[in-house]
């Protein structure tokens, strides 16, 4: 009965206000009493409207053309009978040699976590296939600016579409938003999505930056000549063929769907507990693990490292949660 009380408090809650978190820390308490496997906090400011969280949501129709496109990919299959697959196991720990792997970007206000999941492992991966000599950063402005056939810049993208790009177009360097590191680092810059951060807050609607086919000043190879291509690139379909996947050849991206709970995530083995669905959002997945028996998936996100735990969450993995197994997408960098 209790529990009844609960859940119909939190559904009187979301009908009087479907567009605010008019009461964000009742949310809180309400998703923390209804399951132990996670804890919620408070990520965002309370007057945040669901449009702002929609708007850094930017896999373009999760359940439509996205998921099409992925099928339309050739499925990459691993003889599981020679691999022995660990109870636990993180890329950060598997390849020290690759910095990458600890970070966490920022997509700041903008729907490119279409992109910057594809890059970041692609960045990864890079590394991984050179044995840790080949360190720097494919660039997300590149691939956010320039690839017309990705989807609609900040108003979001196909992750598939975004590995094709990366094979037959290839994609140039590039760091995170004031780094100035390679051809073309990103040009919108850190907000805090959160409170309190250590920039300034996101405002507004970041419009996509105008694709432009040239290095930054003084960067000393030209824009043709820096592109990193992608040799093949392929779904991943089934558990432990994408741990098998990740074991071998290291992050993959993968798209999920994001409900009102979610932004709240703190730490824990998140699992969707209640809210109404928001969007389709991408990431990438580096590990795995069992904490307290749920099995969960490893990943970083992309709304800077104050969001969650570090920038990191782990969700339930075995049950397809939130769609997360559904669309696993990787490729091997051609060196």
């Amino acid at each position: 009965m209790k529990s009844l009380l609960v859940v119909c408090c939190f559904a009187v809650v979301a009908m009087a206000a479907p567009e605010y978190y008019m009461d964000i820390d009742t949310m809180i308490v309400t998703i923390n009493s209804m399951q132990k496997s996670w804890k919620a906090g408070r990520n965002f400011h309370p007057s945040l409207p669901h449009s702002y969280f929609k708007r850094m949501l930017g896999v373009k129709d999760i359940n439509g053309e996205s998921q099409r496109l992925n099928n339309m990919l050739p499925k990459k299959k691993h003889d599981l009978s020679m691999i022995s697959l660990p109870e636990n196991f993180d890329s950060r720990d598997a390849w020290p040699n690759c910095p990458s792997l600890k970070e966490v970007r920022d997509q700041s206000n903008c729907g490119s976590c279409w992109a910057f999941g594809a890059v970041e492992a692609m960045t990864d991966r890079i590394c991984i296939f050179s044995n840790g000599t080949k360190n720097f950063h494919i660039s997300a402005e590149d691939l956010l600016t320039c690839c017309t056939s990705c989807g609609d810049g900040c108003n979001g993208g196909f992750p598939s579409a975004a590995w094709n790009y990366f094979g037959d177009t290839g994609i140039v360097t590039g760091g995170q938003y004031g780094s100035k590191k390679g051809c073309q680092p990103y040009q919108l810059p850190h907000c805090d999505h959160h409170v309190p951060g250590k920039y300034q807050p996101c405002t507004g609607d970041s419009e996509t930056p105008k694709c432009e086919k040239r290095c930054q000043p003084y960067y000393n190879i030209t824009y043709e000549n820096d592109k990193h291509y992608g040799s093949r690139t392929y779904a991943v379909r089934e558990v432990e063929q994408i741990m098998a996947e990740i074991y071998k050849n290291g992050p993959v991206e993968a798209a999920f769907t994001v409900y009102s709970d979610f932004p709240t995530y703190k730490s824990g083995v998140y699992s969707h507990t209640s809210g109404e669905e928001l969007g389709g959002h991408a990431i990438k997945i580096l590990g795995w693990g069992v904490e307290n028996g749920e099995q969960y998936w490893l990943v970083a996100n992309s709304w800077n490292a104050d969001w969650g735990d570090h920038g990191f969450f782990k969700i339930r993995r075995g049950t397809d949660e939130c769609g997360i197994e559904s669309q696993v997408v990787a490729g091997d960098p051609r060196l």
